[in-house]
């Protein structure tokens, strides 16, 4: 196979086809709206493992709620994961706020401006820190991300599978991701390619006939790539379990929570409806189905009618306890299933923090 032409000449054309097309086809996103490195670091970490549609809503009352990282520093963190639950992988706020903290404590709440100073902070990997430095800052250096990996890897003709995959072709990609970066607009530039993979240079079927780069890629979309881990599926049941409160009134009604213990290395701290015993609910009292993905497993969530009389005998003892008025609940730190199961009951009397629409029965937490 032909090697991509790396010449000066063409570098320099694919750096302006790329960014020609960018700036007629980017998406706009609210994080894309500025150059401040805290409200691009907090987009950053939301978009790790997140569909963008999620994030976007959940983008903007976040940096509504914090619009400071002195506010997100000086935040309990019960607040900042309140603001963070449907966007799941929670220590990614838990992070995210320890970070914060220490910007404000050791660097008087100004983040670092370059990639090497961002990536000692807690919580910022190489990708992140060069996110925020090339986009904030205009920092020349690459971005590499999952996007930006495949479209290098289809445009070179190098094959992501067990013989050549790896480190020797992280390095490589690298390499090539580096001298393609354009160093008079490297924030554009790293974006604009992020952007080619998540919009064009799709995993499974490419629109290959409108990308900018067609002409040069080596693959045009066909190559090997590691297959997938399959998805692991597992049943469970919860309670939803109601009571009217001190005050008569709908919109006294209490629902029971658990917390989950501290210890757990999934979703510590965060409230869940408590578990079921049996996962098997007779028809008359089940709620609803959920279908429900938290990393490589898919929930059958069985959402059983609980009366408070019968809560200790059908269900798990776990952590803390606590009936908690339905106003209230939507401002705690749920995970992404209770709040989920709460909202299609029409239980919160408003609009949740969660007001992204998900695509038909399967999110991921």
């Amino acid at each position: 196979m032909v090697k991509l032409d790396r010449t000066p000449q063409k570098i320099d054309k694919l750096r302006k086809q790329l960014l020609k097309w960018y700036v007629h086809n980017q998406r706009d996103l609210p994080w894309r709206r500025s150059h401040d490195s805290y409200a691009i670091w907090v987009s950053e970490i939301m978009l790790q493992q997140t569909r963008v549609a999620v994030v976007v809503e959940r983008y903007q009352a976040f940096m509504g709620r914090f619009p400071t990282l002195v506010s997100l520093a000086l935040a309990p963190e019960e607040d900042v994961l309140a603001m963070w639950s449907g966007l799941g992988y929670y220590r990614r706020a838990r992070m995210l706020h320890k970070a914060a903290q220490f910007v404000a404590d050791q660097h008087q709440g100004n983040l670092p401006a370059t990639a090497a100073e961002l990536r000692l902070l807690p919580g910022i990997g190489a990708y992140t820190a060069a996110a925020i430095a090339s986009i904030a800052n205009e920092e020349h250096v690459a971005v590499v991300d999952g996007n930006v990996e495949r479209v290098l890897c289809r445009m070179a003709g190098w094959e992501a599978d067990g013989a050549t995959g790896g480190a020797a072709l992280r390095r490589r990609i690298e390499e090539l991701a580096t001298q393609l970066v354009d160093p008079r607009r490297p924030g554009d530039f790293n974006q604009a390619i992020m952007e080619l993979g998540a919009t064009v240079c799709l995993p499974r079927n490419p629109q290959c006939l409108v990308c900018p780069w067609t002409a040069d890629c080596k693959t045009r979309g066909e190559h090997k790539t590691q297959p997938r881990a399959q998805m692991l599926s597992r049943e469970v049941g919860h309670a939803l379990s109601l009571r009217m409160g001190q005050q008569p009134g709908e919109s006294n009604r209490e629902v029971l929570l658990e917390q989950r213990p501290a210890m757990l290395s999934v979703m510590p701290g965060l409230w869940e409806l408590p578990g079921l015993r049996e996962p098997d609910v007779p028809a008359e009292e089940l709620r609803m189905n959920v279908r429900h993905a938290i990393m490589q497993v898919n929930y059958y969530v069985r959402i059983r009618t609980v009366f408070e009389d019968d809560v200790d005998a059908l269900t798990v003892a776990g952590g803390e306890r606590r009936w908690v008025p339905l106003g209230a609940a939507g401002g705690m730190a749920l995970t992404g299933l209770t709040r989920k199961v709460l909202t299609r009951a029409h239980l919160f009397p408003a609009v949740s923090l969660d007001t992204i629409a998900p695509q038909p029965d399967v999110d991921v937490l």
